[in-house]
């Protein structure tokens, strides 16, 4: 398994992903912007159902673009017997191995830790699941929203008294995927110190609450059940969303001490700037639905740019809402690097994020776009020794395409 020559800090790294969908690849996707050389298992016939997710271009989600570039692409049948000697054969020679299935699956096709890490004790396995590869639900199927309310956020993503909403992305999985990130990069480090690989086991739900901050030692401490607040932030004031005249809202974070007096100064809010009541967080917490109130009032007689003209002026931290026209456009999006243009095969060119994060020394990059359904299959399988009589027979039997 040695794929084509990248650059970046992970350069030389092999990675072979297993799974499918959002978490495992978005994992196998961070790798690969950084030079990792990433072989994507995928089913033959329909692929990874990400390629079919979502908005269409000439018959694949553009998603598919984002999620699956710099990667390779090889279609395997894993239910059959062949398929798994050459899974067996590609860990043999990698580094990484990224999976999402339910907990079992690997086992059941012999490809479970216990075999690939015994042929290659320095193989570091990244395994995602919902509920994790042990406890009493590891056989239940978990999805990211499902595991965004297991671990707790999604009992506040609402307006109090109304049905919680979920994210509008899969932040259950992407939390997770980059949770497995973390992990792998560790267990790399400490392989270098003992020669060993090691399984790495995240759980969706655990991943996001490992997010959700002073959430559990709150009730422990003090019985507290922290509630929906809409766009406010218990605990933490001020700090919410205010209506503009133009019906538009401005994000006012003015929960520092010093930020807070020079939010009240900029709204003309002397007297609040000044009360010795509202120094600190625990007193502005008790009058929180009074510099709400005032913050609002002030907000509602200006439209959202020139609130924040103002609030910029003060050097408070504030915001507006972007949608994805708002992204597109701003300036400092395009000046970052974030909004970069790719060319597709028909030669039309597609807008995809950038590279985060930015190494200052060894950055990522696209060096190749998504790849079609086992477009890299033959050169893969060359790599680790099969011949091209070999690889027909394989097709022929329909265990690869």
């Amino acid at each position: 398994m040695s794929g084509p020559a990248a650059s970046g800090p992970l350069a030389g790294l092999k990675v072979l992903e297993l799974g499918q969908l959002i978490a495992g690849p978005f994992a196998a996707k961070t790798l690969a912007d950084f030079g990792a050389d990433v072989v994507k298992v995928e089913p033959p016939g329909v692929g990874d159902p990400l390629r079919r997710w979502r908005l269409l271009k000439d018959g694949t989600s553009v998603w598919w673009q984002v999620q699956s570039r710099n990667k390779r692409s090889i279609a395997l049948d894993l239910r059959q017997p062949q398929a798994q000697d050459i899974v067996r054969k590609l860990a043999a020679e990698a580094d990484v191995l990224i999976e999402n299935f339910r907990p079992g699956a690997l086992e059941g096709w012999g490809l479970g830790p216990k075999q690939l890490l015994g042929s290659n004790p320095r193989l570091v396995m990244l395994r995602i699941s919902g509920y994790g590869q042990t406890g009493p639900y590891r056989d239940r199927p978990g999805f990211g929203v499902v595991a965004e309310a297991m671990g707790g956020l999604r009992h506040l993503t609402a307006e109090p008294g109304r049905v919680p909403v979920r994210v509008g992305v899969s932040i259950g999985d992407t939390l997770a995927s980059l949770h497995g990130v973390i992990g792998i990069l560790m267990a790399l480090h400490e392989r270098q110190r003992s020669g060993q690989g090691q399984v790495i086991d995240v759980a969706l739900y655990e991943a996001v609450f490992n997010c959700m901050e002073s959430l559990l030692p709150e009730y422990s401490a003090f019985g507290a059940v922290r509630e929906a607040a809409g766009s406010a932030l218990p605990g933490i004031a001020p700090t919410n969303a205010y209506r503009c005249s133009d019906g538009g809202y401005v994000l006012v974070a003015g929960n520092g001490d010093s930020i807070f007096k020079r939010l009240m100064a900029a709204i003309g809010r002397a007297d609040l700037a000044n009360d010795p009541a509202l120094a600190s967080n625990e007193g502005r917490v008790k009058r929180v639905q009074e510099l709400d109130a005032a913050i609002g009032g002030w907000a509602a007689q200006r439209a959202v740019t020139e609130a924040l003209a103002v609030l910029d002026t003060a050097e408070v931290p504030a915001g507006r809402i972007y949608t994805v026209a708002d992204i597109a456009a701003d300036p400092h999006y395009r000046a970052r690097g974030m909004l970069q243009e790719v060319a597709m095969d028909d030669g039309s060119r597609i807008a995809v994020p950038g590279i985060v994060p930015k190494l200052s020394r060894t950055p990522g990059g696209q060096h190749r776009n998504a790849p079609a359904l086992g477009q890299d299959t033959d050169a893969v399988l060359k790599e680790i020794g099969l011949t091209p009589r070999q690889i027909a027979a394989l097709r022929e039997k329909g265990v690869i395409a």
